[in-house]
This record gives structure tokens, sequence and C-alpha cells, in this order.
């Protein structure tokens, strides 16, 4: 099985984490974003990142801003290599 990259599992955390703060369920917070459960269940082991109508979706659902969805995630440009993601580790 391949390994899940850093953005994934940060995201994947910081989903988890939101979710567990507003005090639902997957199944709950799939109903509250019209997605399936499935979808919340493979976003929040890493497997899968939301495209950008899904991270508004979820974002309106837990009531955060989209930057809490993505905290400690963020690309790293550069002119001499190709650029990168900067990963920080979640303090939750």
């Amino acid at each position: 099985m391949p390994e899940i990259p850093q953005p994934s599992r940060r995201f994947a955390a910081n989903m988890r984490r939101l979710r567990r703060v507003a005090g639902i369920s997957q199944e709950e917070l799939a109903f509250r974003a019209a997605l399936h459960r499935t979808q919340i269940s493979l976003m929040e082991s890493g497997s899968r990142l939301p495209r950008l109508d899904t991270l508004v979706k979820l974002a309106g659902a837990l009531e955060v801003p989209i930057e809490t969805l993505l905290a400690g995630i963020a690309w790293e440009p550069s002119i001499t290599k190709v650029g990168h993601f900067k990963v920080t580790e979640s303090s939750a």
C-alpha cells in the first residue's frame, strides 16, 4: 500500500479534529455537507483529498473558515528547484 503524502495526512487530521470538536459523527457531517459518508471516511483517512466544491461544503458544514481545514499546509515555491509542500505538525 502506498504511503499517504504529508499534505493528505495533515488535512485528514484537521478534518477529523474539527468534526470531533463539533461533536458530530461522520454520518452527520456527510448529511450536513450533502456528501456520502464514505467520502468523509476516505478524506479522514487521508486516502482522498476534496475537490474545491467539496472543501467549501465541508467548511460550511463544520462552520469554520476553509483556512482552518488547510491549517499547517503550505506550498513553497522555488526559483532554483521544484516547489514543495510544507506541512507543520498538528498541535492537537
